[in-house]
């Protein structure tokens, strides 16, 4: 039997294959999860959901013969049924597939959601095919409806109803289903499709995911399946699950949550290419096969003489979201630069650049300084937070900042809210205790105005910065920066902490990005005072990047 994930991870390796980064680093972290044992792979239960497929599924639009399943697709359903736990149960409960318009993906749901009824040993499995309106969740269902007719065996067998397909010897049924507020409950499904999970207006699709999946929770090896192109609808699961899929493909899943998440993104990866074939391949893993590159050639032309006609083919066909939220830095970048611990008391006589991120006084603070010495940047970050407010901090966000209080990176400040007197403090402490002088300060404009005025009556030049897309070139040089490893944080674990929390809004329109937190609850503050403090250390180079160099 044939190995499809080593042989799709091989011909990607060596460049037979052209994949863009998110299904690397995903098939790159399957590899070397079997190799440390994390998971398992089972060849036999891989080998009979591709079996079953090729051999009772057929095509149901444009011609009727059996499904033959390309190198990725064999590569999709043997990670999906084959990767296993230790007690031999499927590892991935829910399942992403994200790709580009016309790569067959409904089709091979149907194949799947026809597999897991008929032939997955579950008695009373229910499988839904849900989505916001009725006809959208028929478009999945009337393929698995057809594909069953085709096979008079399995036709034998299932019952047409009013609102369903029904198999009697096990109990089980296929159906389709709208959104429905009034109905948090009675689910219990083996298999939810959620199709197009882009156009899941927010609350309501964040809501109606979450009772499909809870759903789940007395089967075995259930499975959610999220099918989707990019599109345009904002805060909704489609963008809650690729936060979540990208931090676990850049491995900032610090505390291992994500062991049942399946995330397969297939989207480009270099915008100003969206019109060039190769590049197009990273979204198209069936071009040639269910598109042709003549078709698409032809809507590249098209979206060249129309600035809203090329908006809609880098959404549907580049898999590109016009307001795209993801993870922004890779874990082995960030821990690179978290090296020997150094101690201000080492900077003497040296200018650096500051920021100040200020939360809503009840809250975490952070103050940065960047202080440039033999071609390294090094960071020290103060965090503040209000001694209250400490336990309640630990509980909600299960962040052991008793730990780094204890460290020294936390202050306790104030009783129920932070004193930002401790932040102008520290500042102070630079200048008179260490003789490290900030040229430049830069802060977010929700800042205290006491806390500014009174640092700029003490001399210092304070700046404002508006935490939005222009700071794309800051964050651009900040990433560039990291990959580099040219910033050392020295020991600051609540720094890590707060880069890893750290993800980018993208605007596939202006192509701009601004700075956002991966969850409601992650703490970013660090990483809004670094910015600060690279935002006036870029905008006052010119003038100041010399003493900053701290040569002399």
């Amino acid at each position: 039997m044939k190995n499809y994930i080593l042989e799709y991870y091989e011909k990607i390796q060596d460049g037979s294959i052209t994949a863009g980064k998110w299904i690397k680093l995903w098939y790159s972290n399957i590899i070397k999860g079997l190799q440390e044992q994390a998971f398992f792979y089972d060849e036999k239960k891989a080998a009979r959901a591709i079996n079953y497929i090729e051999r009772f599924c057929h095509h149901v639009k444009g011609r009727s013969d059996l499904l033959k399943l390309e190198l990725w697709q064999k590569a999709f359903i043997s990670v999906i049924f084959g990767i296993i736990d230790k007690n031999g149960l499927r590892q991935f409960h829910e399942v992403l597939l994200f790709v580009s318009r016309k790569q067959g993906k409904t089709i091979l749901a149907a194949g799947i959601a026809k597999y897991m009824a008929y032939c997955d040993d579950e008695y009373g499995a229910e499988i839904y095919f849900i989505a916001p309106k009725l006809d959208q969740a028929d478009i999945c269902y009337s393929a698995v409806k057809k594909m069953v007719e085709q096979v008079p065996a399995l036709s034998s067998i299932t019952k047409s109803r009013k609102n369903d397909l029904y198999i009697a010897q096990s109990n089980s049924l296929f159906k389709k289903i709208a959104f429905n507020e009034k109905k948090a409950d009675g689910f219990n499904p083996h298999l939810t499709v959620a199709d197009e999970i882009e156009s899941w207006n927010g609350r309501k699709g964040l809501k109606q995911y979450e009772v499909m999946k809870s759903g789940m929770g007395a089967r075995k090896q259930p499975m959610l399946l999220s099918l989707s192109t990019a599109g345009y609808e904002n805060d909704g699961p489609y963008d809650e699950l690729m936060k979540r899929a990208t931090r676990l493909l850049l491995g900032n899943d610090n505390s291992k949550k994500e062991t049942h998440l399946a995330p397969f993104i297939y989207m480009i990866d270099d915008e100003s290419k969206w019109n060039d074939i190769n590049e197009l391949a990273k979204a198209m893993p069936n071009l040639g096969v269910s598109v042709s590159v003549d078709y698409i050639l032809d809507e590249i032309v098209i979206a060249e003489q129309s600035l809203s006609k090329r908006a809609e083919f880098k959404t549907k066909y580049c898999n590109i979201k016009q307001n795209n939220s993801q993870a922004w830095l890779e874990s082995r970048y960030i821990e690179a630069c978290f090296r020997q611990q150094k101690h201000l008391v080492e900077f003497k006589n040296c200018y650096c650049v500051g920021g100040i991120d200020l939360s809503q006084t009840t809250d975490l603070t952070a103050c940065c300084i960047v202080i440039e010495k033999d071609g390294e940047l090094n960071v020290f970050v103060q965090f503040f937070m209000p001694k209250e407010k400490l336990e309640i901090a630990i509980a909600r966000d299960n962040i052991p900042y008793d730990v780094y209080v204890q460290q020294g990176v936390l202050k306790l400040s104030g009783e129920n809210y932070v004193d930002y007197h401790d932040c102008e403090r520290w500042f102070y402490d630079l200048i008179n205790k260490f003789k490290i002088y900030p040229l430049k300060v830069g802060y977010d404009r929700f800042s205290a105005q006491y806390l500014v005025q009174n640092m700029k009556a003490a001399g210092f030049h304070m700046d404002d910065c508006y935490q939005g897309e222009n700071m794309t070139p800051v964050l651009k040089e900040a990433e560039g920066l990291i990959q580099d490893g040219s910033f050392n944080f020295g020991k600051n674990n609540l720094m890590k902490i707060c880069l890893a929390n750290s993800g980018v809004k993208m605007n596939s329109e202006t192509n701009r990005i601004r700075l956002i937190k991966l969850g409601p609850n992650e703490r970013i503050d660090g990483t809004a005072a670094l910015i600060d403090a690279l935002a006036v250390r870029q905008k006052f180079y010119a003038e100041i990047g010399r003493q900053l160099k701290n040569a002399g």
